[in-house]
């Protein structure tokens, strides 16, 4: 019997805070042919409109603190504003899209992350079996295409913020059970490049045999490392295959031509 098709698409920040690059997003995103499901954050947008509300936002080695103020941010911004802007944007593209949160539908719980030695606040990790899966895919064979906000719940009334990427990921591995799954990061590289400075070296395929030796190179470093650490242990969980690349690609999809691809 045939599997269908799936993408699970994140998108972030350089796409959601430029109204251009999300103009052009939600064209090519619309157009992609199969079932589909979008996962997004709430870019620079929460930290504005917490400086208009006399919110000071706190970053430590780049993650957000969210106390119970910058959680009432947090969740105006990426379930409210933002999702709701994603989603209209969607509907005027004739794509049936849904806006959701993990707590809509009980479809994504979280745990408050552990204090251990930085006190993250109201920040929420998914533990395995955290996605219920019935619920998205009863969604997407009734004609929608859910899009996530980055924010879950922990089954107990609390709301929590929780990485984009990670969402995408649990998403991604969760639905490989009743899909043939592509995981798609969209980021402001054409994908992972052999030099860094020259964006037409983008290298096409990578494997979990080439990671070390690329990493041992140089070739792959800072903030790329985790990504591909990511992308392979999802693909290790059941997903085909996880690509990076430019959201402005994204029409190459279906001609493999998108970025990069980490396969098996």
């Amino acid at each position: 019997m045939a599997v269908d098709k799936l993408w699970v698409i994140k998108i972030g920040g350089n796409i959601i805070d430029h109204p251009e690059g999300l103009r052009r997003f939600l064209d090519r995103f619309a157009s992609l042919r199969g079932r589909k499901v979008l996962v997004h954050g709430g870019g620079k947008i929460a930290t504005r409109m917490a400086a208009d509300l006399g919110i000071e936002a706190t970053l430590v080695a780049g993650r957000r603190i969210t106390d119970e103020p910058m959680l009432r941010v947090v969740t105006m911004v990426y379930a409210g504003l933002t999702n709701k802007q994603v989603v209209a944007g969607l509907q005027a593209r004739k794509c049936n899209a849904l806006g959701l949160s993990g707590a809509d539908g009980n479809s994504i719980k979280a745990v408050k992350r552990p204090v251990d030695k930085i006190d993250y606040g109201f920040v929420g990790d998914i533990l395995p079996a955290s996605v219920d899966e019935e619920a998205i895919t009863t969604w997407m064979e009734s004609g929608f295409v859910p899009v996530f906000s980055a924010i879950t719940h922990d089954g107990g009334g609390q709301l929590l913020n929780t990485n984009a990427d990670t969402i995408a990921s649990a998403l991604a591995v969760a639905l490989s059970s009743r899909y043939d799954t592509s995981l798609v990061y969209c980021f402001e590289k054409r994908g992972v490049l052999q030099n860094v400075h020259d964006e037409a070296s983008v290298i096409p395929e990578i494997k979990a045999a080439d990671f070390e030796g690329l990493q041992a190179a140089g070739i792959v470093a800072d903030g790329m490392v985790p990504k591909l650490y990511n992308a392979f242990d999802a693909i290790a969980k059941g997903v085909r295959e996880v690509c990076i690349g430019h959201a402005d690609d994204l029409h190459l999809l279906h001609e493999r031509r998108f970025g990069t691809r980490m396969v098996r």
